[in-house]
């Protein structure tokens, strides 16, 4: 996904900060010159060498100055920016110009490697303010990422001893003491150099490749058909598989859109886990290792595909904004209530303004009083039986000055009175929001039990589908079989029919045969008998006389061969012989 204005600025003035500058604060026009053409070479932006000697003039107006470089900077190559271009490679050059004046080349338990990575990961996470720094909150958010990666477990307790150290720097911490403090390994003690670096490296995926899930799975050829193991990397909008996983020869790109599906498909060709991802213009099959990764690759494409669809942006990107607008909505909801706390003490200073106005007046009072009390007392002294009558008269007044004065102390005592209230109602309001911090602790504790009970939820309804599925698909082959053995009986049905038909027409002929056979019978008895009168008559006739001689002891047979030519045996064979003969001419 392309980089957004605010994106590319960060690492841009981590370099421009890191250039050299003159006694004059200025940053010399060849190092201006050099940062803008490696911008407009790793960014794709066309530049003339021409036009950027007449950009760079030497004057306090121009783009040499601090101030000037910004509008050259967005109008000739930010603005120019299309978006095809290696932002790591970006982010290296950047690196370069900066890390060679700001890196600390003391002991430290990650590579300069590891360095980059969690320096891009602080441009990612740190607020659009400068100089950039990165808050606890997105602090706290990285390092747990970072300890979920190695394996082990977030130590709560040592950052909020490590975030209390951090009281006189409320604003966050740079980049190179987010880089000490990482290298440090006050958050990885008993990890090695190597779990480290793997852990830096998977949250550098994630949060700045925008990299959501990688890994090895079997994918089938279009063309030959065979199965060849691939590694396989999700991103928002495309999932790239290559030849191994150091990412070097890329084989192709699966581009997913609002209108990907998918479908689990059941082993065969010896792969098992298998699960097909339909696009518009190809469908891939792919076979995982096991169940439970087939299931987080169909869910992690699914989501993406749900992210294209709500046009919502990567997940990490969008939980940032969410915590972004929080920490806003905490940063007003908290400068409102200063400025009610302002307020208030403003009243309780003019309160107390008022009050001490009140007091000066009084004693004012007071001395007036005495001075006129004396003055009526020497006045008394020397007059005193001429104005006996106007000295009952002043006492009168004395008497009515001092109910007065009664009178503001009580009100001065309930103007304290209010003032302890006051008072009280701050501390009130002060516990007030120590018990609402707490709240919203346990709130965002409860909202993150809720997302993994959301996401167990989501798992449990994805295996029941897959069940479902599973049976639909049995449900499926038996009505296939039934309807295949259904087939086989209504054609063996008529199979019967026929023979029964076939049957029926042999039983005729055979029927026919019999009439025809006993009709051939009878005409033969009908002929021996004419042939043996015949026989007689010529006999007579002729006057043969024949020799009695004894006969043979089997009853004599007469055909029209003559009598006795064929035994009772040899008559049924020959029977037999015809009836087949015949049956085989009717077929």
């Amino acid at each position: 996904m392309a980089l957004t204005r605010e994106e590319l600025l960060k690492p841009i003035w981590h370099a421009f900060t890191a250039l050299d500058v003159d006694k004059s604060g200025k940053v010399s026009k060849s190092q201006l010159k050099v940062l803008s053409h490696n911008l407009c070479t790793l960014l794709n932006v066309p530049h003339d060498p021409v036009a950027l000697e007449e950009h760079f003039r030497d004057d306090d107006e121009g783009p040499v100055s601090n101030q000037g470089y910004m509008p050259y900077l967005n109008k000739f190559i930010l603005d120019k920016v299309q978006g095809d271009f290696d932002k790591v490679e970006f982010y290296r050059m950047c690196w370069t110009l900066c890390a060679k004046k700001h890196l600390v080349r003391g002991p430290l338990c990650i590579s300069e490697d590891s360095a980059f990575k969690v320096w891009c990961i602080f441009n990612f996470l740190s607020d659009d303010k400068y100089p950039l720094t990165i808050v606890p909150e997105e602090m706290e958010y990285f390092l747990k990422k970072l300890a979920e990666a190695m394996g082990s477990g977030w130590q709560q307790a040592l950052f909020e001893d490590y975030k209390i150290g951090l009281h006189n720097k409320p604003s966050g911490l740079s980049v190179w003491e987010l880089i000490d403090l990482i290298g440090s390994g006050q958050f990885s003690k008993g990890t090695d150099f190597t779990t480290v670096s793997m852990a830096i490296n998977e949250v550098f995926s994630e949060l700045v490749l925008d990299v959501l899930k990688q890994g090895y799975l079997w994918k089938k050829g279009h063309k030959r058909k065979n199965w060849t193991e691939r590694w396989f990397v999700l991103k928002p909008n495309v999932l790239t598989y290559y030849v191994s996983e150091d990412l070097k020869d890329k084989k192709g790109d699966v581009i997913l859109d609002s209108n990907c599906c998918f479908q689990s498909l059941a082993d065969r060709d010896g792969k098992k886990c298998l699960f097909l991802v339909k696009c518009v213009e190809k469908s891939y099959e792919i076979s995982a290792s096991d169940k439970k990764k087939k299931q987080e690759w169909i869910q992690a494409i699914q989501t993406v595909v749900n992210l294209r669809k709500m046009g919502i942006p990567s997940p990490h990107k969008d939980a940032r904004q969410k915590r972004k607008a929080i920490r806003q909505k905490l940063q007003a909801e908290q400068e409102e209530l200063q400025q009610k706390m302002k307020d208030l003490q403003m009243s309780n200073e003019t309160k107390h303004q008022e009050l001490e106005m009140m007091r000066m007046q009084l004693r004012e009072a007071a001395a007036r009083a005495t001075q006129e009390e004396k003055k009526r007392h020497e006045t008394h002294m020397e007059l005193q039986d001429r104005f006996r009558e106007e000295l009952e008269r002043e006492q009168m007044i004395r008497q009515q000055m001092e109910e007065q004065v009664a009178q503001k102390s009580s009100e001065l005592e309930q103007y304290l009175k209010r003032v302890r209230e006051l008072e009280q109602m701050y501390h009130r309001l002060q516990e007030a929001l120590d018990d609402e911090k707490q709240a919203r602790l346990e709130e965002e504790r409860a909202r993150l039990l809720q997302a993994r009970l959301l996401e167990e939820e989501a798992a449990k309804r994805a295996m029941l589908e897959k069940l479902h599925q599973e049976q639909e698909l049995a449900i499926k082959m038996t009505e296939a079989e039934k309807k295949e053995l259904e087939t086989i009986r209504e054609m063996k049905e008529i199979a019967l029919e026929e023979a029964m038909q076939q049957l029926e027409q042999l039983e005729k002929e055979r029927m026919a045969a019999l009439e025809q056979y006993q009709q051939i019978k009878d005409n033969l008895e009908v002929a021996t008998s004419k042939t043996r009168s015949w026989k007689d008559k010529v006999a007579q006739h002729e006057g043969l006389i024949r020799l009695i001689q004894p006969g043979s002891k089997n009853p004599e047979f007469i055909t029209n061969w003559g009598p006795a030519s064929f035994t009772q045996g040899e008559l049924e064979e020959r029977e037999k012989n015809w009836q087949e003969k015949k049956n085989t001419s009717a077929d």
